[in-house]
């Protein structure tokens, strides 16, 4: 992932896209002008001991690559919620955008890799912050045909926001958030996963009266997966309809779970001054106001 970027961070630095074919322009434009890919530590002591238990954390492809900042922060509330954090060296892809593409031989590759990884660690559950990749994680009993430890660790599969509401994290004091917030439900955590409270509890507990629900908030933004690549047609239509929504909601910060619809709905805000956050760098941010 790292060598398949480093030629679109260059071309994107240099202001070339504009030059090269569309095929090429439109996976340039989602790229985020920020993208930080500082790796975790191995493990990460909870904030205060002795610790409630200890959980794994997958990094993930695209958030390791480019959300390295937003990885960081989710570690840190999981630290913060009492836990202390395994991040297994070597574990792999999900196997999430092999499966999209049809190779699954290699998506059940990646899959027994990342059991494997995980089996070397006593942990209460496998927490993971983007929505595809949970999709995927929570499905690798059927994925592997009910291997008995695919199933296992499936069944250990959490997305963040559920894990952090099942831990009672909500509940903390956070400080009220100064502008109108909405939540863009990812596809991948409101369908497969069912997915749709939890995120929000979070957001309204940092939000409160400024919170306000978006209109058609589960209706797919354009990502998809690999989707905006594949389809960028119906996919800018997608997006064009995601942004109208969010502009007359009159929110200025909207928050997410998944990095392709972070990417997708930057791309469609550019230039209406609406700020679009992971809900793991909503919190920090907010914590990091209370503490100040």
């Amino acid at each position: 992932m790292k060598l398949a970027l480093g030629p679109a961070r260059v071309a994107k630095a240099l202001g070339i896209a504009r030059f090269l074919p569309a095929a090429f322009r439109e996976p340039l434009r989602l790229l985020p002008e920020k993208m930080d890919s500082t790796p975790l530590p191995e493990i990460s002591p909870a904030t205060k001991q002795p610790a409630k238990g200890t959980v794994g954390f997958v990094r993930g492809c695209v958030m390791s690559v480019m959300f390295g900042d937003t990885n960081a922060a989710s570690v840190r509330l999981l630290n913060e919620a009492g836990f202390d954090v395994v991040v297994p060296q070597d574990q792999e892809c999900c196997g999430a955008l092999f499966a999209h593409s049809g190779r699954m031989e290699m998506a059940r590759d990646y899959a027994r890799r990342n059991i494997r990884a995980f089996a070397k660690h006593k942990l209460d559950a496998i927490v993971i912050n983007a929505a595809g990749c949970g999709s995927t994680l929570k499905e690798y009993g059927h994925l592997l045909d009910g291997e008995e430890s695919a199933e296992k660790f499936g069944g250990m599969v959490k997305d963040l926001t559920e894990f952090l509401v099942a831990t009672g994290f909500a509940g903390r004091k956070f400080a009220v958030w100064p502008e109108q917030v909405t939540y863009h439900d990812a596809c991948h955590l409101a369908h497969p996963q069912r997915i749709t409270k939890q995120p929000r509890e979070l957001v309204k507990a940092v939000a409160g009266a400024n919170y306000v629900e978006l209109p058609e908030a589960d209706v797919c933004c354009g990502s998809a997966g690999t989707y905006n690549l594949t389809e960028p047609e119906m996919a800018e239509a997608l997006q064009k309809r995601k942004v109208q929504n969010i502009l007359s909601s009159g929110a200025k910060t909207i928050v997410t779970t998944n990095p392709g619809c972070i990417m997708q709905i930057r791309a469609g805000l550019k230039e209406n001054g609406v700020r679009v956050m992971h809900i793991a760098d909503f919190l920090v941010e907010a914590m990091k106001t209370t503490d100040a």
